[in-house]
Formats: C-alpha cells, sequence, structure tokens
C-alpha cells in the first residue's frame, strides 16, 4: 500500500497501482485468500505511522486474518494497528534497529500476533549469500540474512517473512536458496514472498520449506485465481485450506 492505494512494484520500484484496498479486500475474501497482509511501504522511510483509516476500512470489511505492517515503530504503534481492526502485525526495519521490541511485542500481545518480516538481496561477501535491507528495501545494513533470522526466531516469533528483493515482482519464481537457508536454522514458519509469477512457483517454495505462500502481482493483475491455484497445488499433493 501506498498512499491509501494498493500498488506493486519489481525490485521495490517502479510502482504500479493496483486499485483501492477496501475493493481488493473485499474481492480476495469473495476468491477463497485464506490471510490478507496489508504492508504500508512508504511508511518507515516517510517516517510516520501507518494509515490507521485505511486499515479500519479493511478490517470492516476483511471476513479471514488480516496483518498489517509497515511504520510499525514500537509497542504503542502495534497496538494502534491492532485496535484499528488487525488481527497480526508485521514489522521489519524498526525491530532490526531495536531487537529488544520483538520481545516487548510478543509480551504486550503475544507471540501469534506478531510477524517479523526480512526484507533482504543477494550479496555474496555474506556468510549465507544474502543481506538484510530495511527501509522498504533501500538501505544495507551489513547483516546476514539467515544470521538475523535465527536471532528473530530465538525470541520466539512464530512466522518469519523474507522478502527478496531480486525476486519482488519480477514473476521469475520464489528465491528458493533464501528460504531454504532460513528455514534450515529457525522453528518459525516461514513465508513465501517476492517472485511468484506462474502456478509452478509455489509448490517449489514449499519444497523448500516455505508453510505460507504470499504473493501479490499475479492475484492483483489476473495472472492466477486464488482457486485455480488451490486446485493445483491440490493435485500437487499440497495440504490448503478450503
Amino acid at each position: 500500500m501506498q498512499n491509501g492505494r494498493v500498488v506493486k512494484g519489481v525490485h521495490f520500484v517502479n510502482i504500479r497501482d493496483a486499485g483501492d484496498p477496501v475493493e481488493c479486500a473485499k474481492a480476495y475474501c469473495e476468491a477463497g485468500a485464506d490471510e490478507l497482509a496489508m504492508l504500508d511501504i512508504t511508511a518507515t522511510i516517510e517516517n510516520r505511522s501507518t494509515m490507521l483509516d485505511v486499515v479500519r476500512r479493511v478490517a470492516g470489511v476483511v471476513t479471514i486474518p488480516f496483518t498489517v505492517g509497515g511504520g510499525i515503530s514500537d509497542v504503542q504503534s502495534a497496538e494502534s494497528v491492532l485496535r484499528a481492526g488487525a488481527d497480526k502485525i508485521s514489522t521489519s526495519s524498526a525491530v532490526f534497529r531495536k531487537p529488544e521490541l520483538i520481545p516487548e511485542m510478543v509480551r504486550a500481545f503475544g507471540a501469534e500476533k506478531v510477524t517479523v518480516a526480512i526484507d533482504v538481496d543477494r550479496n555474496p561477501a555474506m556468510p549465507s549469500g544474502y543481506e538484510v535491507y530495511i527501509n522498504g528495501g533501500r538501505t544495507a545494513t551489513g547483516m546476514d540474512a539467515v544470521e538475523w533470522a535465527r536471532r528473530v526466531d530465538g525470541y520466539g516469533v512464530p512466522v518469519i517473512l523474507p522478502t527478496s528483493k531480486a525476486g519482488d515482482g519480477a514473476q521469475t519464481g520464489y528465491d528458493l536458496p533464501v528460504i531454504r537457508a532460513i528455514k534450515k536454522e529457525v522453528k518459525a514458519e516461514v513465508v513465501a514472498s517476492g517472485g511468484a509469477g506462474k502456478l509452478e512457483h509455489f509448490p517449489e517454495a514449499v519444497e523448500a520449506g516455505a508453510t505460507l505462500l504470499l504473493a501479490a502481482s499475479v492475484f492483483h493483475f489476473g495472472t492466477i485465481t486464488i482457486q485455480d491455484l488451490k486446485n493445483y497445488l491440490r493435485k500437487q499433493g499440497v495440504k490448503v485450506k478450503d
């Protein structure tokens, strides 16, 4: 989300409008999505909070679990988002800068309410080959992505959401090596995010260790329907919700 609209970019840039968030939320619920994630992609870089009015309007129509991220910088801002109607919060840059915020949020809301997102890009100088980025994927940190995921996992967070900058919006497939590398080191569920472009990409991510599959472009722009994807995954032996 950017400026109150649903948007999607490629490699975190070249942003395209994808519609009104309330109408999109309704459509995804009706289409059979299991969960909805809304990330305010410029909140952190603009040094502002999440747009709570948008959260409230979307929360008023969704019938599935609803995660909100972007601009969640402390326990208070997380609480505001949850009070506005989100079921869960996702946080990235703020907790990288202040890792002690993770256990604070877990204590305040329960671990099931907290997801830690990690934007990553390829860097052969890192031990895992991947580096953590913050500020909406704009700023390199010098931290190895797998090492940071291991630290996050140590706080008891149940879900870690790595998004590959190289894969984001490219529709060439999820960045499978980073999914494998992180899943090998953590107990948390790992979300596949960034790069889905065709049906075959989804079971590949499951095989790599992802238990949650996140996609945007293929759904926003009608390349794949949620029901077609679920039917395909069932045929591949992947267990999905009805």
